[in-house]
């Protein structure tokens, strides 16, 4: 039977333990698995997984909860945090307080990597599909990972920052039922917004010296492929969950410099107006907005934002006081 390494440091000094690994993944070459572990604090694990639909490793930080211990015999509530834009999976954890905020120490956080500019899809690669698939790589390969040997319940949320606003909004409408709820902090909320959507994301994709087209396309002529993805035009099904949306103006704020202005702020309140107009449209009653005005595209923002979204997320999963 094959065996898998996993690399535990602790106190310290780094144990390499080997695993028998489950006679499904021992069959199974091709299966999604963990390849390492690797301990970073008391409540803090980081895993390295090697995925078939992204055709190498990646990397995910967990944050566990109080009594949670390696390959637990019982699940929690998950609460998935996504990040931005040319970061990592470390962000949440480097740059806010998540790791020591008392309501998360009863939910499992898991904190995927997810490309630079992966924009938490399966890119269409000019009609070939294949690598990176994002979407596949967190909502199939990782999460039954993750249910099958760390604890992940059934009762899941998602929120992200910025592309990890989009991957949250994006993956709660795209499947129905998988998230109790979604939150966003100023996120791409409309990427086919018509005064400068589709030109921010492709900024953003070539800006990381990656072909903007291989995401989804042109998004004249393949509009209908970035319409799939797209929180405004899933509106439908996002007005079925409880949905956080938050963004400030662009302008300097409590947390800047004076005088500071973040162009990406500014069109991506633009988004969650026309995002949140279309659910209250549709008859939404339980969507929050937090458009606090002042404030730029930066960290000390999304962490007050995440603060106040937690009632939201975590009520959803039936997670109290």
């Amino acid at each position: 039977m094959r065996r898998v390494l996993r690399v535990l440091p602790l106190l310290g000094v780094v144990a390499v333990l080997a695993l028998t690994a489950t006679p499904a993944l021992a069959h199974d070459r091709a299966a999604a698995r963990v390849v390492a572990e690797r301990r970073i604090s008391t409540r803090q694990l980081d895993l390295t997984v090697s995925s078939p639909a992204l055709g190498t490793t990646a990397k995910v930080r967990l944050l566990t909860p109080d009594g949670w211990t390696p390959r637990p015999h019982r699940s929690w509530p998950t609460l998935w945090l996504l990040h931005g834009c040319c970061d990592d999976y470390t962000g949440w954890t480097a740059k806010t307080d998540v790791a020591s905020i008392p309501a998360l120490r009863r939910v499992l956080v898991v904190m995927p990597e997810a490309g630079r500019t992966g924009f938490y899809s399966d890119w269409w690669n000019h009609g070939t599909g294949g690598a990176p698939r994002w979407e596949a790589f967190h909502l199939t390969e990782l999460r039954q990972l993750l249910e099958r040997s760390y604890g992940a319940g059934a009762d899941r949320a998602v929120a992200g920052l910025s592309m990890g606003g989009f991957g949250a909004l994006s993956y709660a409408a795209r499947h129905p039922g998988m998230f109790r709820a979604a939150a966003s902090y100023s996120g791409v909320a409309d990427p086919l917004y018509q005064h400068g959507g589709p030109a921010n994301v492709l900024a953003i994709v070539r800006g990381q010296g990656a072909d903007p087209y291989a995401l989804w396309g042109d998004p004249v002529a393949d509009r209908a492929i970035w319409a799939e993805h797209d929180p405004y035009v899933l509106a439908g099904a996002l007005r079925r969950l409880p949905v956080f949306l938050s963004c400030g103006d662009g302008t300097a704020g409590p947390f800047d410099p004076p005088g500071v202005t973040s162009p990406y702020e500014t069109l991506f309140l633009a988004e969650g107006h026309h995002l949140a107009d279309r659910l209250h449209a549709l008859g939404d009653r339980r969507l929050v907005t937090d458009f606090y005005g002042h404030g730029t595209h930066s960290w000390p923002y999304w962490q007050r934002e995440l603060h106040r979204s937690l009632p939201l997320l975590l009520g959803a999963m039936g997670v109290r006081g």
